[in-house]
């Protein structure tokens, strides 16, 4: 009787009532949200029941109890969350209805546009400094499986798997061979996907040089030539070396490759003092400790030292009124020579003088004028001699008509030092 009744109740719902399972969406894609909905036909207000449901994934509950709710929702959806679900609904403690299977299949977005950062930028690092290679990746859904690489040939260094689209790997303290290429690489099933290739630079620091002086004597005197050679033991090269005496740079040189350098020096009696050198590679300079250098003078030397440090002084002092005396006196010679010039010039010539006698007994009186001609512009001088008869009154006049003779003054030159005559032209007078 009891059987009878239940199965009179039980049969409206068990024959009419069919469960559905709806996916949305229907086509999940990884890192998105998917919910299953479980639908009675016809619907459950229209039972007399109160229905409680229940979801499954291959044979496994999805959620811990029954719920009156007819949906489960997944809030990320992973590829791993593919596979076979249904629904159940369940009347009572004894009766349930179960929904068809569904084959549902998440979709996964393969990985696009990797990139390396590094950290700090610029791929330029010092010795000691930390690297951080940050591998990125703008697309890609699911587990992404990093790696790192090192070198054209691909040296493996790190791989790591993680549901991120970021990634790091790091090198706590860089050496200098560390410097070289590197790339990463990015995986969530679909095959890798690689980065562009990064230059990393490490280096080194220059260490405090050491200037040593390679002199060719234990005693040192001037004309000696000095070597001075500036090394750094360590530090990346190229080095640039500079040298100093005191507070001068006296020079620099390049090592290219590393190493040291020289720097010959010829001794003078001033390059006794401190010596140092400094190296800089860019990063740092570091300076050498001061190495002294003391250089024997003789006493000589040192004489002619003070008597040209004098005459330099004098020479200074008295150049210049030396060529004001000297301008002075060549502008007075000059005036000179114009003034004596046209003094030769302008010299008359004497007229000879006729004196006649007649019968006269007494004797001639000769006269002579002497006159000096000085030609300025030569070193000879001449003197001009004229010699002129005098007229004596005698007592008994000779005949007109008997002369013995007519006398006349005459030149005479006389050459006292040798001179030039370029300019002038002189007559006897006869």
């Amino acid at each position: 009787m009891f059987l009878r009744l239940l199965l009179l109740i039980c049969a409206p719902l068990c024959e009419s009532t069919e469960l559905f399972l709806i996916v949305s969406p229907s086509r999940p894609i990884e890192g998105n949200t998917m919910t299953l909905t479980c639908k009675t036909q016809p619907p459950p207000q229209k039972l007399d029941a109160k229905l409680q449901f229940l979801f499954y994934k291959d044979g496994r509950a999805l959620g811990p109890a029954l719920d009156s709710l007819p949906e489960f929702r997944i809030p990320v959806v992973r590829k791993e969350d593919s596979g076979s679900y249904w629904c159940q609904a369940k009347i009572t403690s004894i009766k349930a209805k179960l929904s068809r299977r569904v084959q549902i299949e998440v979709h996964r977005v393969p990985i696009g546009n990797v990139s390396l950062e590094i950290q700090p930028p610029g791929g330029h690092l010092i010795e000691g400094e930390k690297l951080v290679l940050v591998c990125l990746v703008t697309e890609g859904t699911g587990d992404i499986t990093f790696f790192w690489f090192r070198g054209a040939r691909g040296l493996s260094l790190k791989m790591k798997t993680q549901h991120s689209l970021m990634a790091t790997f790091e090198i706590p303290a860089v050496r200098e061979n560390d410097s070289d290429q590197y790339y990463c690489a990015a995986d969530n099933g679909y095959g890798p996907s690689f980065s562009e290739l990064v230059s990393i630079t490490v280096r080194i620091p220059v260490s405090r040089p050491v200037l040593t002086l390679r002199a060719p004597a234990a005693q040192l005197v001037v004309g000696h030539i000095v070597e001075l050679h500036c090394e750094a033991q360590r530090g990346s090269p190229p080095i640039l070396y500079q040298f100093y005496h005191e507070d001068g740079a006296l020079g620099n040189s390049s090592a290219p490759f590393g190493g040291g350098v020289s720097f010959n020096l010829s001794l003078t009696a001033e390059d006794s003092g401190n010596y140092y050198c400094e190296a800089n590679n860019g990063q740092v300079a570091q300076r050498s400790e001061v190495v002294p250098l003391n250089i024997t003078v003789p006493m000589e030397d040192r004489n002619e030292v003070l008597t040209s440090g004098v005459i330099e002084l004098v020479l200074g002092i008295l150049a210049p009124t030396t060529l004001a005396l000297l301008f002075c006196c060549w502008l007075k010679r000059k005036i000179g020579r114009r003034t004596a010039k046209d003094a030769v010039r302008s010299i008359p010539s004497p007229v000879p003088q006729e004196s006649t006698y007649f019968n006269s007994q007494a004797p001639e009186q000769l006269h002579f004028d002497y006159e000096n001609v000085n030609i300025v512009s030569g070193d000879e001088v001449y003197s001009l001699v004229y010699c002129v008869q005098q007229e004596q009154p005698s007592a008994a006049e000779e005949p007109l008509g008997t002369h013995p003779g007519d006398k006349d003054s005459s030149a005479i030159y006389s050459r006292l030092k040798k001179a030039d005559l370029t300019d002038m032209d002189y007559d006897d007078v006869m």
